[in-house]
């Protein structure tokens, strides 16, 4: 029995995440922020794989509540596993922000920071003391860390800022030997960011023109890669910064 934890795992990339590890054989529990009615459908879409599943809410902006959300989690996996360890985390939660440098705000800078780096550093920090030994932590960059758009300049920063935490994790993290990588998607089309990339379709084109697969990506595209990197067959794959783009700007 494996059991993963998915922030933001009621939608887009988190739920293809959720459904393809279930899929795999592995139990999940999801959280979402404030949409619990699509949570559920997650679950019980989990449920009807024959796996368990169960959905917690949470804001990862709202840091203070860690330490409660972290007592669920604890209450959760004895009432419904029996157990009190978890095999794998995937820090997926997050939102979108388009803005120039010269128009991006101090708050919309402190919110990115909030939510795409610091909510991952210590919601981990939480959670990994009851994470098994040898267990896998995926946390989630973007190819915008790698090449540069214009208007994503705060959100990109963060993202280059969990890259350097992921491999400083690695390191902390090997004596228990949990293994901890960085996924990088390119462009894909969700709601994210106002779906921006699934709903323009000059951009959509644009994207598409440089990417050496022809398309922009898909949920699944990432879903899979996702747990493909929180299995057990990938425990050898470590600190490692793994681009899922279809091979945009190479």
């Amino acid at each position: 029995m494996r059991i993963a934890i998915i922030t933001g795992g009621s939608r887009g990339l988190g739920k293809s995440a959720a459904l393809k590890l279930a899929h795999k054989g592995t139990d999940v529990i999801l959280t979402y922020n404030s949409k619990k009615d699509e949570a559920d459908k997650v679950v019980k879409e989990i449920e009807a794989m024959g796996r368990k599943a169960h959905a917690l809410q949470l804001d990862v902006s709202n840091i203070k509540s860690f330490d409660a959300f972290s007592d669920s989690v604890k209450a959760v996996l004895k009432s419904k596993w029996n157990t009190d360890r978890f095999d794998a985390l995937l820090n997926n939660a997050g939102v979108g922000m388009y803005a120039p440098v010269m128009e991006t705000t101090e708050k919309m800078f402190d919110d990115l920071m909030t939510i795409h780096f610091k909510s991952v550093y210590f919601l981990t920090q939480k959670l990994v003391p009851f994470m098994r030994d040898g267990g896998r932590i995926l946390n989630v960059s973007s190819g915008l860390a790698r090449f540069s758009y214009p208007g994503y300049s705060a959100y990109a920063s963060m993202k280059g800022a969990v890259e350097v935490m992921s491999r400083y994790m690695a390191v902390e993290l090997g004596p228990r030997k949990i293994a901890v990588n960085v996924i990088a998607p390119g462009a894909i089309e969700t709601d994210f960011g106002g779906g921006r990339v699934r709903s323009d379709k000059e951009l959509n084109k644009a994207i598409a023109s440089q990417t050496a697969l022809g398309r922009v990506g898909l949920p699944d595209d990432i879903g899979d890669v996702m747990a493909s990197l929180l299995s057990e067959e990938m425990g050898w794959v470590n600190g490692q910064r793994i681009e899922a783009s279809g091979g945009i700007h190479i």
